[in-house]
């Protein structure tokens, strides 16, 4: 990205009245949706004490007490207040109708998001209703992912292997948010990133009801991030909001990479829109690729539920939850910022390949991690020749799967 004709294309932007007004329109819907989660969350707080219902501490629980474990409720109503506050200014009426159909398909996966967090639900039955809320995007809305920027040589594709893509990007990313929502504001802050940074571009290209969903989720997250960390008003967004906000963010994903490839000849396109949707939610992807394939190996199911998670990890390192969630954090904000700053001189092909080898670093960094846990947690007079044992079992492939 040539930093000097950014700040001169924003600076054009800034001259055009219509931008403005969407932009006024994503700030005050992003304040409204921050707002009313605020507003909201001590109420669900006060009605989940009052009816039991918390999440009890357990062995792969990251907490001590029990806690209140609906705040995706609050969530949900910020989103929905604060994006149906304003009329619409988009002058695409497919654009608004494919966003209102997402909008639908969350509050599907809100439903389920409930029954899941109060009585359970199949896991099975959760990836069901997760493929019928990305089939009414894909069907009612015909959204798909039919083009492949030349990624190892594919370019478009038919409309059955664009349909199963698209539909495997929806469940992809929903149980990838689902799956590392494990310590305080993981999920939040990773969700917060990444819908600020499709909710800018959506700005920057006037596609206006998409930034202004993107920002609604962006507000009402750092209203819910506010009760989160706190030490005495403490709440987690539960199966409803991991589950909502997935299937935004697989929303967001799906219609960035849809859009650059509709207007790829346009200067405000990304030609490597697909890598840089995959680098905006880096933690999330590499996280649940990373535990389903150990689990895999393992001779166990992916839905297994383990320790195994890298926020589980940097714990077990002596990390606190506000650590451990700066760091991962940092590494999708940090990754992101540079792919932006330097992928116009990649081509697609070897972006990709540069994610496999940043994926190999991840598990690298896991083995390690695993080590140095194994180490601290040993008695000093003991540590040289667990350790020793340890990496010897490791390496020799005998128990390389508990370390990955």
């Amino acid at each position: 990205m040539n930093i000097d004709l950014f700040i001169a294309y924003l600076q054009h932007k800034l001259g055009d009245s219509l931008f403005m007004l969407g932009l006024y329109q994503c700030i005050l819907s992003f304040l409204v949706a921050c707002f009313v989660a605020v507003v909201a969350i001590p109420v669900v707080i006060k009605i989940s004490e009052l009816k039991s219902l918390m999440e009890k501490p357990g062995e792969r629980r990251a907490h001590t007490t029990p806690t209140p474990t609906f705040g995706g409720i609050a969530i949900f109503a910020a989103i929905l207040i604060a994006y149906f506050l304003w009329p619409s200014i988009e002058t695409d009426p497919n654009i608004i109708y494919q966003t209102n159909l997402s909008v639908v398909g969350m509050t599907i996966l809100f439903f389920i998001g409930i029954k899941d967090d109060l009585v359970g639900i199949d896991p099975a039955k959760k990836i069901l209703f997760q493929i019928l809320a990305a089939m009414i995007l894909i069907f009612f809305g015909d959204l798909r992912v039919d083009y492949l920027y030349g990624i190892l040589g594919f370019h478009h594709i038919d409309l059955l292997v664009s349909t199963l893509l698209t539909c495997f990007i929806f469940i992809a990313l929903t149980n990838a948010i689902n799956l590392i929502d494990g310590i305080d504001g993981l999920a939040g802050g990773i969700a917060t990133i990444a819908s600020g940074t499709f909710g800018g571009w959506f700005l920057l290209t006037n596609h206006f009801t998409m930034a202004c969903l993107a920002f609604t989720l962006a507000g009402a997250l750092i209203g819910f991030l506010r009760f989160n960390f706190s030490k005495t008003s403490k709440i987690f967004m539960g199966n409803t909001g991991s589950l909502i906000i997935g299937f935004m963010l697989a929303f967001f994903a799906v219609r960035f990479v849809n859009l650059n490839a509709s207007f790829r000849y346009e200067p405000t396109a990304f030609f490597n829109a697909p890598i840089i949707a995959i680098v905006t939610l880096i933690v999330p992807i590499f996280d649940t690729l990373r535990v389903f394939l150990v689990r895999i190996l393992a001779g166990r199911s992916p839905f297994s539920a383990d320790r195994n998670h890298m926020h589980h990890i940097l714990l077990d390192n002596g990390l606190s939850h506000a650590g451990a969630t700066a760091i991962l954090c940092g590494v999708s904000l940090f990754n992101t910022v540079l792919f932006l700053l330097l992928h116009r001189n990649i081509s697609n092909t070897l972006s990709l390949v540069i994610v496999g080898c940043l994926f190999g670093l991840y598990i690298i960094t896991s083995f390690v991690l695993k080590m140095r846990a194994k180490y601290i947690s040993t008695h000093p007079r003991r540590r040289a020749a667990v350790l020793r044992r340890e990496f010897q079992n490791g390496i020799s492939g005998r128990r390389i799967v508990d370390y990955l």
